[in-house]
This record gives C-alpha cells, sequence and structure tokens, in this order.
C-alpha cells in the first residue's frame, strides 16, 4: 500500500508540473530553467502541446505499471520467498493481452497523430503570403501580396540591443504580420539548406535551394516572438535568428506602407550580397 501510494503522488506530481509548464514560460521565446514548450500562440501549437501531454501521461502510465510488475516480480517471485517455482508455460489470457493491449495504445496515438499531421500539412486559404529566403546567415522577407519589396533581418549586435531584446534572437528587421490571420509561409535558400522554425507558431520547415516549401500559422495573440534556423548551416547557424512581430490589422497597413518606401529598390541586393558574402568565405 505505502508504494501504491508513492507511485500514485509521484504521478501526479508529475502530471501537475507538466500541466503547468507553459503558464510558465516565457511569450514567444525562451525563459531562464524553462522545462517544456514555450507558451502557444497558433492554434497548430495547441494541437502539439496537446498531443504531447497525452503521450506524456500514457508513458508515465505504463512506465509505473512495468516498475509496479517488476516490483511485484521481485518480491513475491525471488528464491526465498518462492523456493518452489511454478511449471506453468503458457497462459492464453497473458499472452491476448499484451498483445491486444499494446495494439490498442497505439491505435489511440496514432489517431490524433495523423489528425495533427493533417492539420499541420493541409494550408487553408491564406490571408496573406510571405516568402523567407534563407541565407548564410541571416533571412530576406518578401511580401508577394502586398508589393514588390524585399528587406533583409540579421541579428542585432548585443551594442545594438534595446531593452527587453533577447540576445542573439533580436534582429535589425522584423517579419511583421497581423493578428487572427492565416499566414502562408514559403520557403526557400540561395546557398544551402536552412530551416525556418518558430517553436510558439509549431512550424519547422526546411529552406532548400531551387525548392519552394510551404507552411502555415495563424498567431492569435499579440506580441513578438521569435525562433531560428534549425538546420546545421554553417559556421554561423547559431546566429540567423528570426522575429516576427504580431500586430493588429491596422498597425499592420501602416507598416506594409511604410515598408513599401523604407525597402523600396532593394528586391535585387540581397542576392548580390549573398553571393559576395560567398565570394569572401
Amino acid at each position: 500500500m505505502l508504494l501504491h501510494r508513492i507511485l500514485i503522488a509521484f504521478a501526479a506530481a508529475l502530471f501537475v508540473t507538466s500541466a503547468s509548464v507553459p503558464a510558465l514560460a516565457g511569450m514567444g521565446q525562451p525563459s531562464d530553467w524553462q522545462l517544456g514548450f514555450q507558451q502557444s500562440a497558433t492554434p497548430v501549437m495547441d494541437n502539439i502541446t496537446w498531443f504531447h501531454n497525452l503521450l506524456l501521461y500514457l508513458i508515465t502510465a505504463i512506465t509505473i505499471f512495468v516498475l509496479a510488475l517488476l516490483l511485484i516480480i521481485a518480491v513475491k517471485f525471488n528464491a526465498r520467498a518462492n523456493p518452489v517455482p511454478s511449471k506453468t508455460t503458457h497462459n492464453t489470457m497473458i499472452e491476448v493481452a499484451w498483445t491486444v493491449i499494446p495494439v490498442l495504445i497505439l491505435v489511440v496515438i496514432a489517431v490524433p497523430s495523423f489528425r495533427l499531421l493533417f492539420f499541420q500539412l493541409n494550408i487553408p486559404p491564406a490571408d496573406l503570403t510571405v516568402k523567407a529566403t534563407g541565407k548564410q546567415w541571416y533571412w530576406s522577407y518578401s511580401y508577394p501580396d502586398n508589393g514588390k519589396f524585399e528587406f533583409d533581418s540579421l541579428m542585432l549586435q548585443d551594442k545594438d540591443r534595446k531593452a527587453g531584446q533577447p540576445r542573439l534572437l533580436a534582429v535589425d528587421n522584423e517579419l511583421v504580420v497581423p493578428v487572427n490571420k492565416v499566414v502562408r509561409v514559403q520557403t526557400t535558400a540561395t546557398d544551402v539548406i536552412h530551416a525556418f522554425a518558430v517553436p510558439s507558431f509549431g512550424i519547422k520547415i526546411d529552406a532548400i535551394p531551387g525548392r519552394l516549401n510551404e507552411t502555415w500559422f495563424k498567431a492569435e495573440r499579440e506580441g513578438v516572438y521569435y525562433g531560428q534556423c534549425s538546420e546545421l548551416c554553417g559556421k554561423n547557424h547559431a546566429y540567423m535568428p528570426i522575429t516576427v512581430r504580431v500586430v493588429s490589422d491596422r498597425e499592420f497597413s501602416a507598416w506594409v506602407e511604410d515598408a513599401k518606401k523604407k525597402f523600396a529598390g532593394d528586391i535585387s541586393l540581397p542576392v548580390v550580397a549573398s553571393a559576395q558574402d560567398r565570394k569572401a568565405d
């Protein structure tokens, strides 16, 4: 009974901890001593978090069950407690159970897993399209639906960061999108394989030279969200962050008009600069 109570208490503490982790995590960015995912900001990430918690509960229950069986066997069937061992060689019910139960567990895992995959991969009608081009070692963004302008987004050096901007994650030109809108993100690269990933949005997709991949997100809260290139792409792989600022529709419209003026004529510059950087390397 004492062992049973200890196991129940341990499982309850683990479940409470896992459930409280997202609320403690920093919004849109990692926090000190964080355990678990960043706080979700999209329906996709909500589903990923739910599925992760489901798997945590299942594996915890399985681990506790197997541990209990091992302890029972060690205590009840050791040589001292059971000097005359049983000669039973087959048990039909046990063999059926250890075949059927794992199959049922896998079905319980498979159904929401495939549902989540389809939800991630089937892109709904987009309100906005953004093209992200990975380069060594920064990102370039363009807005095909909002005019012919493109801009580079480079990591801020420590001397240029303002209060509240995280080190190695803040950039000079942020990717700006409207809140509660379906944003289709098209990715490609000019040199090597990169990966566009924003944890709070639940997105991660490769940016491959000569190929156009795409994913989507719908940010449900305004704020600033951070990600990084998640594909080892060279010596400065750790220094090409992604910063997404989610704003209201009015703020986004104003930003687009300002961006058309600010980045006018720059659409051909990033490719030239990237080629020069590669030649210098």
